[in-house]
């Protein structure tokens, strides 16, 4: 039996994830929006591309939950987009509603599924998913930590002049200024960064990194990511689906994992079958703590915003 992929919101995000997911034959797509008619002409858009790419199966726009019965993977895009001189706790009374929503009916239609949440802000928004759907924790993760560790070592990379391939970094903490891009175990094919860029370079790509989200949406001015946005959804339903162990830092909700407990923080995690398998907990340095500590107080923030 083929795997079934639901992408709720076809916007930018949306659309861009539907596109990655079938270019990686993830399965059959089904691209649900409350706008009649948009997730209908994207999904056939998209579908008209398996001839020249060579992808096949079910690629459907709907604006009925219904049709997302059965899903194994449901990925949340939904909600509004930030434009320049905003926050991402600016969205989040707005998109707390939309992100219910999206929740309430894939729990309905699909109570197997795995959630991945998208909307920013993502730590809020997935803690809104967890409690609307009722589903247990390793169901429900946010999508931030792929994304920004990708922003990180392509910066990396850029200063390096390497393949961004042989970068391994990660972010860890809040999808937001307070998130935490690890340098001491950042490295280019197992050479750390820091034996091959000075201090003052290397911070100051952690502080880019730290706003590299803001850095677009400046640049767009009437919108945000969603090239990256949309392909680390993708590639953790690839993991999920395949039940691949990949180890990749997202939104996971921590019990006493690096000292913090009751909420939602970017942690490198295992995803598999049953989704969050396991978090990779290792030491921390005092610094390391300090910075993570600081996220979960931001996170807690927006949990108490939501109301939930």
């Amino acid at each position: 039996m083929r795997n079934k992929v639901t992408i709720i919101g076809a916007g930018n995000v949306g659309a861009t994830a539907a596109h990655w997911a079938a270019s990686r034959r993830l399965g059959d797509i089904v691209l649900l929006d409350v706008v009649e008619g948009v997730p209908q002409g994207k999904a056939l858009d998209l579908l008209q591309a398996g001839p020249v790419d060579g992808f096949s199966g079910r690629i459907t726009g709907s604006n009925d939950y219904a049709d997302s019965a059965g899903s194994d993977v449901v990925i949340i895009t939904a909600g509004l987009a930030r434009k320049p001189g905003m926050s991402r706790d600016d969205l989040l009374a707005k998109n707390v509603a939309i992100v219910k929503t999206c929740a309430e009916n894939a729990a309905k239609h699909s109570p197997n599924a795995v959630l991945i949440v998208v909307t920013n802000p993502i730590d809020a928004m997935v803690y809104t998913a967890f409690k609307v759907s009722g589903f247990p924790k390793n169901r429900v993760v946010g999508m931030a930590g792929v994304l920004d560790s990708a922003r990180y070592r392509t910066f990396l990379a850029e200063a390096l002049g390497v393949a961004p391939r042989d970068v391994n970094a990660m972010v860890m903490g809040i999808h937001g200024d307070n998130m935490l891009p690890l340098v001491r175990l950042a490295n280019v094919a197992g050479i750390p960064v820091t034996d091959l860029l000075d201090q003052d370079k290397l911070d100051a790509i952690v502080t880019r990194t730290q706003h590299g989200g803001a850095e677009i949406v400046n640049h767009l001015k009437t919108g945000s990511a969603f090239y990256t946005p949309g392909l680390a959804a993708v590639e953790m339903a690839e993991a999920i689906l395949t039940d691949s162990k990949r180890v990749l830092p997202c939104a996971a909700y921590v019990e006493g994992e690096f000292g913090f407990s009751g909420c939602f923080l970017g942690v490198p995690v295992v995803l598999g079958s049953g989704g969050v398998e396991r978090i990779v907990e290792f030491a921390l340095t005092d610094e390391e703590k300090k910075a993570l500590a600081e996220s979960e107080v931001a996170v807690r923030k927006q949990m108490a915003a939501t109301g939930l």
